[in-house]
């Protein structure tokens, strides 16, 4: 709550939210609200929100899609490109499966423009403050996944067993030897190992969908081609 309290003075003060988030990252350190997060609030106070208190929500999250709720998400994206899925669905008390049904299927015009999406994971270097910083400032659009999941990043489902398969158990003199093997095997993959990748990716997101987040092993859930 204190943190609230510090955005909504700041916006009293007319400072912008960019600095906001600074000063907020200076007194809090690590414990600062994510920037999705100051944004929102941040937006909340300049629309004339007073309460600083979370709204008391009850009951299951709502599954639906309705137009109420596909109007919502789009309010809340464009307002910040950097918020999560999962902080829509709770911002909304809406389901994760139904936010991202209204994602891919409603809003899917947000993105017609065919730019690069972003996709990056929680490591600590991709959600350090400079980084952050940097994708702000250059209009980057990102895709984040969930936390600790790297059955979803193709990095570490695809790329990564490429280059240590073939290179496990051999040993290099040098970095430049090491640099050489891995070019070699990176060569090595194909158009369509790449397709294959892809479409394995989507299947995972669905699983994903249809587990509404929730942990599973293997191949339990299935979904129709």
């Amino acid at each position: 709550m204190a943190q609230r309290i510090c955005i909504k003075f700041c916006v009293k003060n007319k400072i912008k939210c960019a600095d906001a988030f600074r000063m907020l990252t200076v007194a809090y350190g690590e414990a600062t609200l994510d920037r999705s997060n100051v944004y929102r609030w941040y937006k909340m106070f300049s629309e004339g929100r007073e309460d600083v208190n979370d709204e008391e929500r009850a009951g299951r999250p709502s599954t639906s899609t309705t137009d109420e709720n596909i109007d919502e998400v789009k309010k809340i994206v464009l307002a910040n490109r950097r918020i999560t899925v999962r902080e829509v669905a709770e911002d909304l008390n809406i389901s994760i499966g139904s936010c991202h049904s209204i994602f891919t299927n409603d809003l899917g015009n947000l993105w017609k423009n065919k730019n690069w999406l972003l996709h990056y994971d929680n490591a600590p270097a991709h959600t350090s403050l400079l980084v952050r910083e940097f994708l702000s400032k250059n209009n980057t659009l990102m895709m984040p996944q969930p936390p600790y999941s790297p059955d979803l990043a193709p990095c570490d489902f695809f790329l990564f067993p490429k280059l240590k398969r073939p290179m496990k158990g051999r040993r290099y003199a040098t970095i430049e030897e090491i640099k050489t093997a891995s070019k070699e095997e990176l060569n090595k993959i194909t158009k369509n190992d790449f397709l294959k990748c892809f479409e394995d990716w989507k299947k995972r997101w669905h699983k994903y969908i249809i587990s509404d987040g929730d942990y599973f092993e293997g191949d339990k859930i299935h979904i129709h081609e």
